[in-house]
Order: structure tokens, then sequence, then C-alpha cells
């Protein structure tokens, strides 16, 4: 039995303002698409989510397209503008990678940070006919990228900015005006949010044609049904982490520092990106001659939920693509994740440091 849950970026625990607003709309029969009286009541919880959403995430509400998950939106994004080369990175999430396989790579360093340089080079020889995809932070390093960079870069030589800020959205993220991208994908379940349900959010004036078409749902950006009690809790957890403010934050930051300031005095584990800008609840942690694959089956049966790499590899462990990129070499098969998020303790990373030394020393 888990009592310790400290696997955020793969999925947050459902924040009870979503389960409750979700219970409410699950009853009535209707479809935001109708124009009887149950059709339009649920039509306006939709839109409110919508407004929820693109409050957090510092957009005009009717710039969000709302999609099945990060996935879809990520997909949306990169093959919507099929004139164009995409240009991305080798960390990016397997669900950018999978939707551009003919993508050109921009260079990392160690820490899995794009070099700038390289984008300008390839920016240059792609002038005006580009689509650059960095991703806002590492869901596996938590590594944040020089947003702000990328996007100087492209306005310079004609290129449009996707990224998938699926891990940032929610933890401090500046929002997509601030940010000043083209694009930006977000998903429900990592703020706490169901799965399921994520969104496309673009900038005001861009235009981009539906992947999924059929009927005219989404101003006709994406066919489908709206998943009604999906996008109303997305939007109940929106205005949760909205109205929680970045205190919490702060303190999950305190709590990671401690935890690998502890480990590292007491062992000989390697914690990724620790010298740069990273998200205030990402550890990437290695153990040195241990398999991340017993790591997180030892600390399953003591009871402390993590994760190896990331969660979409139908549960199997395999070496993370992300450190193979950042040249971690056996590194990549012996680091585990520890990500935490609006309902962790300072208990559980004191449960997570007593099991991980046990590990470490092959007690359990």
């Amino acid at each position: 039995m888990v009592s310790t849950y400290l696997d955020y970026n793969a999925t947050a625990p459902l924040r009870p303002e979503a389960k409750q607003a979700m219970i409410v709309v699950m009853g009535a029969p209707g479809n935001p698409s109708s124009v009887h009286e149950y059709g339009q009541m649920a039509r306006a919880h939709v839109e409110e989510a919508r407004r929820n959403v693109a409050a957090l995430v510092g957009a005009l509400p009717e710039n969000i397209i709302f999609t099945s998950g990060g996935t879809e939106a990520n997909h949306q994004a990169l093959n919507a503008f099929s004139d164009r080369v995409i240009i991305t990175t080798p960390v990016e999430h397997m669900a950018v990678l999978a939707a551009a396989p003919d993508a050109l790579l921009i260079d990392v360093d160690d820490n899995g940070i794009i070099d700038l340089d390289h984008l300008e080079n390839l920016l240059r020889t792609y002038r005006g006919g580009a689509l650059v995809s960095v991703m806002a932070a590492n869901n596996e390093t938590g590594v944040i990228q020089p947003l702000d960079a990328v996007v100087r870069l492209a306005r310079e030589y004609d290129a449009l900015v996707h990224s998938d800020a699926v891990q940032h959205f929610g933890k401090g993220f500046a929002g997509l005006r601030s940010s000043g991208v083209d694009m930006l994908t977000v998903s429900a379940h990592k703020i706490g949010g169901p799965t399921g349900v994520g969104a496309l959010v673009i900038r005001d004036g861009l235009s981009v044609p539906p992947v999924l078409i059929g009927g005219g749902q989404e101003s006709r950006r994406r066919g489908g049904t709206e998943n009604l009690s999906g996008i109303v809790g997305f939007g109940a957890a929106a205005a949760a982490v909205q109205a929680a403010g970045d205190g919490w934050l702060t303190q999950l930051q305190t709590w990671h520092q401690n935890l690998e300031d502890y480990l590292l005095a007491k062992s000989d584990a390697v914690i990724f990106g620790r010298q740069v800008e990273r998200l205030a609840n990402t550890s990437a942690i290695a153990m040195p001659g241990r398999m991340a694959e017993t790591q997180v089956m030892r600390f399953d049966l003591a009871g402390v939920a993590v994760s190896a790499g990331a969660a979409c590899s139908s549960g199997k462990v395999a070496a993370s693509h992300v450190l193979e990129a950042m040249k971690a070499g056996d590194l990549a098969h012996q680091t585990i994740r520890v990500s935490s998020g609006w309902a962790s303790t300072e208990e559980d990373f004191n449960r997570f440091a007593e099991i991980w030394l046990q590990v470490y020393k092959n007690q359990v």
C-alpha cells in the first residue's frame, strides 16, 4: 500500500475542488453544442473553465483549444504547419519526438540546456520556414530552458515557436503572453485536474488548423464533443492553483534542496541539473551501481511511489533518453525521479530519504 506519493510529474492527485466541480456536471445530459437549456448550461461550464485556464496560462480565453491531453496538443501544434521544418531538442517528451520524427535536433549540454548557437545556425539555414519546439521545463530533471532567448532568435529568423509547458504550467511559468511563444501545450492532470484533458494555447492572431476534423467544436479548431466533466475539472484545478499563490512552491523547493543536501552528504548520489535553474518540485537522483528499475520496485515495496524517466512507456523502465542526450553514461540507467506537488508533506521527503539510504545500503 503506497503511503508516500512522490510522482507528481507523472500525475498529481485530483484536487478536491476539481472532483467537486466534476461531480456537479456529471448528472445532467449536457452537450455544449446543443441549443436547448441543458446544452447551454454545459456550454456555460465549459466557457468558465476556459476563462480559468486562460487566467493561469496568461492567454485570452478564445485562444484556448481544449484537447484530450498534452500529447494531442503537441501533435496538433507540430502537424498544423506542414510547410515548415521542425526544430526541436533530444530531451523533449516523447509526445513531441514521436509527433515530429524527422525533426532537426538542437544540441544540448550536460544539463540538458539547448545550445543557442546551434539553434541560430539551424534557424539561419531555414530562415522563414521553421517551427521551433522547445519544452519549458524538462519532465525528468526539472531543468528550465531559456525560452526567452529561443523566442528572440525565432523572431529574428521569422520562425514560429511552440513549447511543451506541461510540467512548468502551474509551477511559476510566466505564461503564453509573457514568454512570447506562438503555441503552448498544457495538461490538467499535472496540476491536480483529471486525466484525459489538456489544451493547446495559441497567441492572438495565429490560425491553427484542426488535426481532428468532423464537428465545429472549439471554434472549428478541434472536432469532437467536448469532454465536459474533464474540462470543468481542469478549470477548477487551474482556479485552485491560481488562488494558492506561490508559497507552496517555495516550500517544495526547500524540501527538495534539503533532501538533495542530505543524500549528497550521506552517499555518492548524483543530482542532475543541480547547478542550473530547475522546477521547484523535481529532483533527478542517480544511485550509482543500482539500476533504476530495481530502485523503483524497492521503493514501491516500501510504500513509496517514485518513477524512472517519463511515465509513458507502458509501465516499462528503460534508460532515459533525456539523460542519454545529456551524456550521463551508465547513470542514465540508474536515475529515479522524485517529484512533489500540492498535497506533499515534509514527512514524505523524510520517508523517501530513509528508504533511499536503505536501498543504497542494500537493507531493503
